[in-house]
């Protein structure tokens, strides 16, 4: 009798919205913002190595992001300030793997999160590709935010965070928000922060 040919490996992940995302092959129509936030809130930053209480999740780092981008470009369109908070959305997933794992790891890793980034920003009016000026400026953003987190959190010495993250200027860190919050807490941030700039998008439509 011919053995019967093993069933494929699952690939969708089951979200508590009752969508159900293919991570090989994600659908814009399977994706909830209400998901985006629950796992964000639960996703700590620094594989929790940080101070405090509560680990400092991947939705406070995104607010944090979109902050710091705010104030570098104060005339921002709303869209912009979107694909801030939405930079590392897909780790609603996948998690959030350190850099050095991340190299480790190489082009599987990076082409899962790129279909996933690209399903999120279809989903929610972005193009599927920022233009790299955009993505340069998330990036200095983010970048801003890192070496805050390393040195206020995760226990960097400023040295050693400007190596690997750049000495940011204008910025200091009582400017911030970088107190590690509940997950809820931080679940409801992002989901506040999300509808604000979406009202403002449909604003900016309807002119």
């Amino acid at each position: 009798m011919a053995a019967l040919a093993a069933a494929p490996p699952r690939a969708w992940q089951r979200m508590l919205s009752g969508r159900r995302l293919d991570l090989l092959d994600p659908s814009p129509l399977d994706i909830e913002i209400a998901d985006i936030a629950h796992g964000l809130a639960r996703v700590a930053r620094w594989n929790g190595q940080t101070k405090g209480d509560h680990a400092f999740s991947v939705a406070q780092h995104s607010l944090l992001v979109e902050q710091i981008f705010g104030v570098l470009h104060a005339d921002a369109p709303a869209d912009w300030l979107m694909a801030a908070l939405l930079h590392d959305a897909p780790e609603y997933v996948i998690g959030d793997m350190i850099s050095p794992f991340k190299a480790t790891l190489g082009d599987d890793y990076k082409s899962v999160e790129k279909r996933l980034q690209h399903a999120i920003h279809l989903r929610f009016g972005l193009p599927a590709d920022l233009p790299a000026e955009l993505k340069r400026a998330i990036k200095r953003a983010d970048q801003i935010a890192a070496f805050f987190e390393a040195t206020e959190l995760a226990g960097f010495a400023h040295g050693e965070a400007a190596r690997f993250f750049g000495r940011p200027r204008g910025f200091s860190a009582d400017s911030l928000t970088l107190g590690p919050q509940p997950a809820r807490t931080a679940q409801k941030a992002y989901l506040s922060r999300f509808e604000a700039i979406e009202k403002n998008r449909h604003k900016a439509g309807a002119r």
